[in-house]
């Protein structure tokens, strides 16, 4: 996020786009209300009639997919309107006289034929974003899962350098991360493009400085983003190890997935429950939970915090860098002799400049935002005030592109999908409280009435769900949340295996999955069976 959460409360215009904050956001989308309450007007694009849209001032429920159209229209308007904030334009950005030339044909009527909305609803929504002193923008993975994901975040930065809001109060383009140390692993570098500290692998300073730390030079080149590695299991990779992810539940394309893991030599799982992807592992090593364990996490802010076991970890559990640690020394690699977080937390801090200036001790409070380049410096809660980091915010010529996947006869109903308030991504935990099942405790697919009634379904019948990459039984629900021509899933229960039809194409930069945009066909079906049978072979549980 460019500004911290307690900006949240302060914009007078709120732009929320692909996000459903309210459910899985919910603690941070409560300050949004507040800001409603003091008289902010929001803006939602969702294909859904979630609950931000039900107290937004205006909501384009755009065809999935089609944003890229959606943000060139605003931004049409924006400029024909003059609401351009030509002094920040002139001052802090690059090819801003190009980008409005380029947008000078992408009216909201063009962009209505291609995302379904209301040609004077974006106008609408476009003279409020434009019109606004403190205009903030937020998004989730409804923005990025998609083919064109980079272009859809590009074309929100688009917005927020024309119209000023950037590096101040109550303004800022926010990713909400979707995790509680999402931002911590890339900050760490669990990326392949960059080492720590967003420090780019492709640059010989860079690489010669981790030659130095780690005593082992790495090529100049991207590393492979897991999409890659999938595909060469068997065939160039054949060992593997996943770290806390449930990858059979939230990967696209299940059956390839599986397929990949079950191609390996070997498959180590480190978690801390027994789930999906663990059953197929080779070797499953305990973690710690989060209460068991002393760490790090760096939330969606960019604010560093310390945690601390409040109580000891059941039977061989270990925590994951001590798991790490220890398969790496068994495996005669130098630099992993860690006894403690600590050394692992200040090993990061001396090798990344968003966190030179911090160590363990000084997080004890969790006070500080990155980057904090150096020791005394307070933290900066809000990036961008004074300059950009690399000069000028530089704005993009954007076209837009259909999905890779688009509807036809055979497969003529859009999936999306995406998370519910009740159950926790893929239920690995949420899954074992019968409280939480009580609330939700079972998988539906939200179909529009019309839709309903054109297709010979039943609210509350069944409905075979297929497309070219394999099909599942589902259980109906009649709702007008989801738009005609639109169903919705999410991916939290295991007897309703969504993933096995995403998959329909990934972002060229990325490589990440559409998983937002996926034709698919709809027909009646009876009750599935009842589910039954023995258990498949157990992994082996590690020791180290």
């Amino acid at each position: 996020m460019s500004n911290p959460l307690a900006d949240m409360d302060k914009p007078d215009v709120i732009f929320c786009i692909g996000t459903n904050m309210t459910e899985c956001h919910p603690v941070a989308a409560t300050r949004l209300k507040r800001a409603l309450a003091r008289g902010a007007k929001m803006i939602v694009a969702d294909p859904r009639r979630i609950g931000l849209a039900e107290i937004a001032d205006v909501h384009l429920p755009l065809r999935v997919g089609s944003d890229v159209s959606l943000l060139l229209a605003m931004a049409h308007v924006i400029a024909r309107e003059g609401l351009v904030d030509e002094g920040f334009m002139a001052q802090r950005t690059a090819h801003g006289e190009d980008f409005l030339k380029h947008v000078e044909r992408y009216t909201p009527e063009w962009a209505a034929e291609i995302c379904e909305c209301d040609a004077q609803d974006i106008e609408k929504a476009a003279l409020l974003y434009g019109g606004a002193d403190r205009g903030a923008i937020y998004y989730t993975v409804g923005i990025t899962e998609h083919i064109c994901g980079v272009d859809n975040v590009q074309s929100l930065c688009n917005l927020a350098l024309l119209t000023g809001n950037l590096g101040r109060e109550g303004t800022g383009v926010n990713p909400m991360r979707g995790q509680n140390n999402i931002q911590g692993a890339g900050d760490a570098g669990a990326l392949p493009n960059n080492y720590p500290g967003f420090q780019t692998v492709t640059d010989l300073a860079h690489q010669e400085k981790f030659h130095k730390a780690y005593g082992r030079k790495v090529d100049l080149e991207v590393g492979m983003t897991k999409v890659t590695a999938l595909d060469l299991c068997g065939d160039g990779i054949h060992a593997m190890m996943i770290n806390g992810e449930n990858t059979l539940v939230t990967d696209p394309d299940r059956h390839h997935c599986e397929h990949a893991l079950k191609s390996l030599d070997c498959l180590i799982v480190i978690d801390i429950f027994m789930t999906e992807t663990a059953r197929v592992a080779d070797v499953v090593f305990p973690a710690t939970a989060w209460a068991e364990t002393d760490g790090v996490c760096t939330n969606t802010e960019r604010r560093v915090q310390r945690l601390r076991a409040a109580v000891p970890p059941p039977g061989e559990a270990k925590p994951d860098w001590w798991i790490v640690s220890r398969l790496a020394q068994r495996m005669g690699w130098k630099g992993f002799e860690f006894e403690s977080a600590k050394e692992v937390f200040n090993e990061l801090c001396s090798l990344s400049s968003t966190y030179a200036g911090l160590d363990w001790d000084r997080i004890d409070r969790g006070e500080y935002q990155w980057p904090v380049p150096e020791e005394g410096h307070p933290g900066t809660p809000r990036l961008h005030e004074e300059r950009f980091e690399n000069g000028r915010g530089i704005f993009k010529m954007l076209e837009y592109r259909d999905p890779e996947e688009t509807l036809s006869e055979d497969y003529p109903i859009w999936l999306t999908t995406g998370r519910r308030l009740p159950q926790y991504h893929t239920r690995t935990q949420t899954g074992r409280a019968a409280g939480i099942d009580y609330l939700l405790s079972e998988e539906t697919l939200e179909v529009h009435p019309d839709d309903i009634a054109r297709l010979g379904l039943e609210d509350g019948g069944w409905a075979e769900m297929s497309n070219p990459r394999g099909c599942l039984h589902v259980k109906v629900r009649a709702t007008t949340k989801s738009p005609k021509g639109t169903v919705f899933a999410s991916f939290a229960f295991e007897d309703v295996p969504v993933n096995v039809l995403t998959g329909g194409g990934y972002d060229p930069v990325t490589q990440t999955a559409a998983l937002k945009a996926c034709p698919v066909a709809l027909k009646p079906v009876g009750p599935p069976p009842a589910l039954g049978g023995a258990p498949g072979p157990q992994p082996g549980l590690g020791r180290l």
